[in-house]
């Protein structure tokens, strides 16, 4: 899904946003700085194996996953961070470490951090490191239905 896919998408489903470009950046807090957003509104995805199964992992840029939190909170024996070679050849339309949030549309589960949840708003990449998208929370869990758990720490 290209930026104008992730656009189709939002605008198919009448959601507002605001897209913002912004110089080439590759980690959370180098993206919340070069877009000038708040690390707490920025939502980062990380792609984790649960029991052998890709998900995504989404929380505040400027936290960090859990991951036996996370265990304990979905019930699973092991999650693990998933390597760069397990997960490219499923966002072949994203630059790798650039995919949005929306798992719904990788066929991957979706556990936002309860933390993020309490935004109004949030920005996330748009398949690339110079893009992002920010539009209402709200819009977001309702096109996404994510689970909504306690796994992130400062």
């Amino acid at each position: 899904m290209a930026v104008s896919k992730l656009i189709e998408y939002l605008d198919s489903h009448n959601v507002r946003y605001v897209t913002i470009s912004h110089s080439q950046a590759f980690t959370a807090p180098e993206i919340a700085a070069s877009a000038h957003i708040k690390g707490k509104e920025l939502a980062k995805t990380v792609i984790v194996r649960i029991n052998g199964r890709l998900a995504m992992a989404v929380l505040p840029a400027s936290q960090h996953v859990d991951f036996g939190l996370l265990e304990m909170a979905i019930g699973a024996g092991k999650v693990q961070l998933a390597t760069e070679q397990e997960f490219r050849g499923l966002f072949l339309d994203c630059q790798v470490g650039a995919m949005p949030p929306f798992g719904n549309l990788y066929g991957v589960d979706v556990f936002v951090a309860a933390t993020l949840a309490d935004d109004e708003e949030i920005a996330f990449n748009a398949c690339c490191h110079t893009k992002l998208i920010r539009m209402a929370y709200r819009d977001f869990e309702r096109l996404v239905q994510p689970k909504i758990i306690h796994f992130a720490r400062h």
